[in-house]
């Protein structure tokens, strides 16, 4: 009977408290500034010159149960209520609603969510990846631990579910899809496409052809004639970083020769040593 008054009072109010972050059962007191939050988000948002909580330096809790201020636990020490179904002592981190699967990881330092055995963490790039990336994606050193180009939120501790581009470099998924909506297929870093683009560049290479057969003195119209008319240059491609030198008149003038995208700009050509 003991047993089950615990329990029972143990899990009073489960998921019935918390803020639009967070489900728990407590607040935080922040030490930067002795006021109380229910979350570091909380207080991140509502600080007017922009200094953000230390969630490691936490040491305080209030129980939203009692009332009662203590120190952080998992459990209230005056009326016995689990304050975070989850709970992460590293991070003083509490958290009710467990169905993120919330995991503690040793080398980003800070709690993740959606389950460790579906996580690995990259040494290279700094932060932990779907197991699904496991040797296939490119590293580039501390990619997670920058802001997103689209929105300019930090990704590496956002709340918000990230997306890994091919050539490494990382941005929010939500702002992944509006880049998108926007007809922009190419990294907002470093301008390589974000999808395999064979199948449009054999449709782009039949139209390049057909837009550069001559009939009686003149180019036949096309949407794709002015590549024709281009003077004698050089173009980078943005996919493999290669340089290629284009004439006039020649078929496809922003083709790269090596990997045959059309993800290229024109370039001054390259300075020869004297």
């Amino acid at each position: 009977m003991d047993m089950e008054l615990d329990e029972a009072r143990r899990g009073f109010g489960k998921m019935g408290f918390g803020c639009k972050h967070y489900r728990r059962r407590c607040r935080i007191r922040a030490p930067c500034c002795s006021d109380v939050f229910h979350c570091r988000h909380c207080h991140n948002e509502s600080t007017k010159d922009g200094h953000e909580l230390d969630r490691h330096a936490v040491e305080s809790v209030i129980c939203l149960v009692c009332d009662t201020e203590q120190p952080i636990g998992q459990v209230c020490t005056n009326c016995g209520v689990c304050m975070g179904e989850y709970f992460c002592r590293t991070c003083k981190f509490l958290d009710d609603d467990v169905d993120k699967e919330q995991y503690h990881c040793k080398d980003c330092g800070i709690c993740r969510v959606g389950g460790r055995e579906n996580f690995f963490h990259c040494q290279k790039c700094g932060s932990c990846y779907s197991i699904t990336l496991r040797d296939k994606h490119r590293c580039i050193e501390d990619s997670m631990k920058n802001n997103c180009p689209i929105c300019y939120e930090y990704l590496f501790d956002s709340l918000r579910e990230t997306s890994v581009l091919r050539c490494g470099h990382t941005m929010h998924l939500q702002c992944f899809h509006e880049m998108l909506k926007h007809d922009k297929f190419t990294c907002p870093m470093c301008s390589m496409s974000i999808f395999d683009m064979e199948k449009f560049l054999s449709a782009l290479d039949a139209e390049v052809s057909m837009s550069c057969i001559f009939s009686h003195g003149f180019l036949m119209p096309s949407l794709l004639a002015y590549v024709c008319w281009l003077v004698q240059g050089w173009i980078v491609c943005n996919d493999c970083r290669d340089t290629t030198r284009v004439y006039p008149g020649m078929a496809g003038q922003r083709k790269c020769c090596h990997c045959q995208s059309y993800n290229t700009c024109r370039v001054a050509p390259p300075v020869l040593p004297a």
